[in-house]
């Protein structure tokens, strides 16, 4: 499956029906791997971050989720290229999933937003399987605590495993896990967890058309958001045109 670089990043020429039915039909074949769900952020973090590229480039799929990194890949030349937005690509594949054998396992959120993220499923999606679910500390697992995770997923053997947490600790995690975990997929989908569940008022689709969704994330959270857009946003315009003129060489990722 084609990527284009993207600042170094190996992000997948696909859009949200092909990523959901890669994805599915994966899990029925019984093959293994984890998907990082990527934006701006995770491209901009993985320029300071040489392990985060390598995960991102190393991935079952990295697929475009914000429009910026769709823009770049529809001026590569890549026309079948489309954004996979985290919360929808979760919601796209338990609709495909609803009344199989299917099981899905829910890792990350706050305090809470794992058992509301179940129950709202359940109740949007009848007849999909949750087994598992667990929300993590903040702080990084005791040895203890990664045993357990990984005693739990052996025995639930999950053919999805969702991962809400923030970039780059959930791309961290899912490399160091994917290996570790009875499990087919895992995917790391971010805030999917908090808008899925309404905790958090996802953006309209007019300002995901047009690439401003950060913006509409700021207002929801600026002292959160501020500091990290306020970077991010201008780098990651400096940065695409230098690759695109040519002076920025990318070395890690080959196409």
């Amino acid at each position: 499956m084609h990527r284009v670089n993207i600042l170094g990043v190996g992000v997948n020429t696909i859009d949200l029906p092909t990523a959901s039915d890669f994805l599915v039909n994966t899990s029925k074949d019984k093959r293994s791997g984890y998907v990082c769900v990527t934006s701006v952020h995770g491209i901009i973090e993985s320029q300071k971050d040489t392990e985060l590229m390598n995960i991102h480039n190393r991935s079952l799929l990295t697929v475009p989720d914000g429009m910026p990194t769709v823009w770049f890949g529809l001026g590569s030349g890549f026309t079948n290229i489309g954004r996979v937005y985290g919360p929808d690509l979760m919601k796209t594949v338990l609709s495909k999933t609803a009344d199989s054998e299917a099981t899905h396992f829910l890792y990350g959120g706050g305090p809470g937003i794992a058992e509301q993220l179940k129950t709202k499923i359940e109740k949007s999606y009848p007849g999909v399987n949750i087994v598992g679910m667990h929300t993590p500390p903040f702080e990084p697992l005791s040895q203890k605590e990664k045993d357990d995770l990984i005693a739990t997923v052996q025995r639930l053997n999950p053919d999805f495993f969702w991962v809400g947490l923030s970039t780059p600790k959930q791309e961290k995690f899912m490399a160091a896990y994917s290996d570790k975990l009875n499990t087919r997929v895992m995917i790391g989908v971010g805030a999917a967890f908090d808008i899925i569940s309404g905790v958090k008022k996802d953006a309209p689709d007019w300002i995901k058309r047009s690439g401003f969704q950060w913006l509409f994330r700021l207002c929801q959270e600026p002292r959160r958001l501020g500091k990290r857009y306020l970077y991010i946003v201008p780098a990651f315009i400096i940065l695409i045109i230098l690759q695109t003129l040519g002076f920025k060489k990318q070395e890690s990722f080959r196409a």
